[in-house]
């Protein structure tokens, strides 16, 4: 075999390699991990301004529809539901928000808190002082009740309903930028609330 037959064997065999790696790549990016930015303040303080996360998509696929309590204070990822479709959305934008309610679960606002099963949710920054009323309401099967974790200035579940479950995409697990806050995403560091 000449030296040329061998170069363009070598340089095809790279180029088969590099194919097959893109594609591995890509089905990864598709259907297992993919990389979001947060646009608006609607998760503040949990997730600031432009930063950079990571959402598994794999959770969503295997959740049964009848456990979906795995997912109660998690943060999700999902595709704008009907009613803000109407409202003038596109059908592929993309929202963040935290699972509050799960099937089952009652969800009350009044008095300035959060109240999920009559039992008022003080334990965060971020459930305390809501400028708004609402509900109460139970959580339909194959739904949740999704609210940004900043409460008064949040397009959610308070404005539009229940987030039908097939419209998760999947579910924000780690922050990737800025650099001095990378890691797994929690929630922010709790006040002394009463």
């Amino acid at each position: 075999m000449s030296t040329t037959q061998e170069k363009r064997n070598s340089i095809l065999k790279d180029l088969k390699n590099l194919l097959i790696w893109i594609s591995i790549a890509l089905i990864i990016r598709w259907q297992v991990i993919e990389p979001r930015w947060i646009p608006s303040g609607s998760m503040l303080p949990t997730l600031q301004i432009q930063d950079k996360i990571l959402v598994e998509k794999v959770t969503p696929k295997i959740t049964s529809k009848s456990n979906l309590s795995t997912l109660k204070n998690k943060i999700v990822v999902f595709n704008v539901p009907e009613q803000l479709i109407n409202a003038g959305y596109e059908a592929d934008t993309a929202l963040i928000k935290r699972v509050i309610g799960v099937p089952g679960d009652k969800v009350e606002v009044r008095e300035g808190n959060l109240y999920l099963n009559d039992i008022a949710q003080k334990n965060y920054v971020f459930d305390k002082n809501i400028n708004y009323s609402i509900g109460p309401f139970i959580v339909p099967e194959e739904s949740l009740w999704v609210m940004g974790d900043n409460r008064n200035n949040s397009m959610d579940s308070h404005i539009w309903g229940f987030l039908p479950y097939e419209k998760v995409i999947g579910k924000a697990i780690f922050r990737y930028w800025p650099f001095n806050k990378i890691g797994p995403i929690r929630f922010p560091p709790l006040n002394n609330l009463d």
